[in-house]
């Protein structure tokens, strides 16, 4: 059979309620506006885990960090865990990545044939968190609200020059795949870092949301007593009593990051448009790992199960996939099953260990009423919290807290858990026995502490004497590029031209 080439785009922290059918008509992105218009448009899908290394690990793998054993953005992704990225290049597929994977341990590829760049992120286990240590902060790497106060426009920054870098070599890569030094499908993964803070923009997209009506959170922010116990660990763990944040500072915030959506929509652009000169035709997947509160009821970045940090975009452009909308619930871990279903890659080897469920039905016209699941046990957290969205219905567990349920129809800002109301005891005994079912919070708390021990032990004695990064170090042949006395020059102008002959 023809395998249909597959091209990836994965951006990080962007908040999956401004796509609420493909982009908000207000964000400048013609690129992904024009890519939704051809998409089976998913309009309630959540991440695994709203933190980079376990979302990233979850989608590729299928699984949920308490499988996988990626429980913050420090733990090692095992080697054995098969990802789209294997079971793709198994049956025949060149298989490359260009951008962040967020990839911890001394396995960088994990299935890739290719890395074009390095991460942005160390790879070792230096940002373990200690739940052994409640309410400890490690100022050197946790998230503070300098990206709030410190807002505004820059030319150049630290993102800036990666996700360059990243798009640099994604679009040439396009054009190498164009030239046919090798005949088999390709799957290539273009990962960008933002509009991931700091909320920093170039002047072109900063000018672009001059007059932008959203600027605003919907939600102001609240008393700090108001919040629920996880989210008051999370403005802890964000140092927030460390700085005033303005009204200012949140609409300049805000700006930075709408502004970064049209520079990412840019950056996508490159890509695809070397896609469309080559005359290559793919299958277009674009997605995040996961989201950000930007503000809305106080909080910043990631690490709850609110929509604003839970919630992520997704669409599918292909031959199999009915463009449209599907507000059903879904997950990030169906992206792995999908991909291997529209590659017609069988996963059964391993199906009994996979969580994700294809969505290629979906995108057909299909329904599906099973539950999501999300979970974190990262920093912010003293211990997992779980959550399950389930039709219109929300409903968090963790050992520490209250439980938590919301009507996500009713009630789509989540300022009203229902958890208490006698005339929901019902759902919330149904929901709470389909998350007993599922999880053993006391497991899988030891299972975490004890992964954090380990690698505490670890790092610290790696960190003595000869040091050998685990960071991916990429290979630029340069003896192979251009023109060399061992190439003939003629049969290499003819071999990297495209089109040929025209």
């Amino acid at each position: 059979m023809t395998r249909p080439n597959i091209l990836i785009f994965m951006v990080d922290q962007l908040n999956g309620t401004f796509f609420p059918d493909g982009p908000a008509d207000w964000l400048h992105v013609p690129n992904l506006r024009k890519l939704a218009e051809r998409s089976t448009r998913f309009a309630n899908t959540y991440t695994a885990s709203p933190l980079c290394a376990p979302g990233r690990a979850a989608f590729m793998s299928g699984q949920l960090p308490s499988q996988t054993g990626v429980y913050d953005n420090a733990a090692e992704f095992r080697s054995d865990i098969p990802t789209y990225a294997h079971h793709l290049r198994r049956a025949g597929y060149q298989t490359c990545l260009s951008g962040k994977m967020h990839f911890v341990g001394p396995d960088q590829m994990h299935g890739f044939e290719e890395r074009l760049t390095t991460d942005i992120y160390p790879a070792d286990f230096g940002w373990t968190p200690d739940y052994r240590k409640p309410g400890e902060r490690i100022d050197w790497w946790y998230h503070n609200m300098g990206s709030v106060t410190g807002a505004g426009v820059a030319e150049i920054s630290n993102q800036m020059e990666y996700d360059d870098e990243v798009a640099y070599h994604a679009t040439r890569k396009v054009y190498d795949l164009a030239r046919g030094l090798d005949d088999r499908p390709w799957c290539l993964t273009v990962s960008f870092t933002h509009p991931h803070d700091p909320y920093v923009a170039r002047r072109k997209y900063w000018d672009l949301y001059a007059d932008c009506a959203y600027l605003d959170p919907v939600v102001p922010a609240m008393a700090f007593e108001k919040h629920d116990p996880h989210a008051q660990r999370i403005f802890d763990a964000n140092d927030w009593r460390s700085f005033k944040i303005t009204d200012d500072n949140v609409r300049r915030s805000r700006r930075a990051y709408f502004a970064n959506i049209s520079y990412l929509d840019d950056k996508i652009g490159e890509v695809m448009a070397a896609l469309e000169v080559t005359r290559q035709e793919a299958i277009i997947m674009f997605v995040s790992d996961h989201g950000d509160m930007l503000g809305e009821r106080g909080l910043w970045f990631k690490m709850s199960f609110y929509d604003g940090s839970a919630r992520v975009p997704l669409m599918i452009a292909g031959p199999s996939m009915e463009p449209g909308l599907v507000e059903a619930p879904v997950s990030t871990i169906d992206v792995c099953p999908t991909l291997c279903e529209l590659a017609g890659v069988s996963m059964q080897d391993v199906a009994p260990w996979t969580t994700g469920q294809s969505l290629v039905p979906l995108g057909q016209g299909a329904e599906r009423t099973d539950p999501v699941a999300m979970e974190y046990a990262a920093e912010g957290s003293y211990a997992p919290l779980v959550s399950l969205r389930y039709g219109r219905w929300k409903y968090n567990r963790c050992a520490l807290d209250p439980d938590q349920l919301f009507d996500m129809e009713a009630d789509p800002h989540e300022l009203t858990s229902l958890a208490d109301d006698p005339g929901h005891a019902g759902t919330l005994s149904a929901l709470r026995a389909k998350s007993e079912a599922r999880w053993d919070l006391d497991a899988y708390d030891a299972d975490v502490r004890a992964s954090q021990a380990r690698r505490w032990v670890v790092y610290e004695a790696l960190r003595q004497g000869g040091y050998y990064p685990w960071d991916y170090q990429p290979l630029q042949k340069a003896s192979e590029r251009y023109m060399r006395n061992h190439m003939d020059l003629n049969v290499l102008e003819e071999s990297k031209r495209f089109p040929r002959g025209e």
